[in-house]
């Protein structure tokens, strides 16, 4: 198999003006607010999670699609004031959101249809930037992360897992952040082009 790549110029910043966002830590999630994409699964989990830390907050950046329900799930858990959704963004100001984020966290789960979720690009973006990752097992994100090294997986439903993501994550964030950008130039197209011409080749 053979993942998708991604183009790693694209994400590598060049004075790029910062902003200040909400919350130490900063947890950043990108892609449709949807059951799949796993907003609603780290909101659940966040009661837990600002037992250890209480100024965090979660930034959600993509198409609102189930956002309003999703935050009437964050105001009956609590948790509202801890959680922005952006809504969709250009690709600078997604750019100026990672720069400022600790960790990417996709907690995809299977929706009700069944769809569950593909590679995970955006890992991979984020990596690119120096953004290490938390992310669910059971789908294509397992391809995207290397667990203990650029990034953990859990299950998407196990609260305690996922504190315990955070708490190891930053305590050597430096160091997943290093490998994280490795792993990132690993799927740089022009090299997943040289593994399809070398499969190619071989026949």
């Amino acid at each position: 198999v053979i993942p998708n790549g991604i183009q790693l110029e694209q994400w590598i910043t060049h004075d790029l003006e910062e902003i200040t966002l909400p919350g130490n830590p900063v947890l950043t999630t990108v892609g449709r607010v949807s059951s799949r994409k796993g907003q609603l699964q780290v909101i659940k989990h966040l009661p837990e999670l600002l037992k250890a830390y209480p100024d965090l907050h979660y930034h959600c950046v993509g198409i609102p699609t189930e956002a309003d329900a999703f935050l009437e799930k964050a105001k009956l858990l609590g948790v509202a004031a801890h959680i922005t959704f952006h809504g969709s963004v250009t690709d600078f100001v997604l750019k100026q959101i990672l720069n400022q984020t600790d960790i990417f966290v996709m907690l995809s789960a299977e929706d009700t249809s069944g769809d569950i979720e593909g590679f995970g690009i955006a890992i991979l973006e984020a990596n690119a930037l120096g953004i290490p990752a938390i992310g669910s097992k059971g789908c294509g994100i397992e391809d995207a992360i290397v667990n203990g090294d650029t990034g953990l997986l859990i299950a998407h439903d196990d609260g305690v897992a996922f504190v315990g993501a955070v708490q190891a994550i930053l305590k050597d964030r430096e160091g997943y952040g290093v490998r994280a950008k490795v792993w990132a130039a690993e799927h740089d197209w022009s090299k997943i082009v040289e593994r399809y011409v070398e499969v190619m080749e071989s026949f």
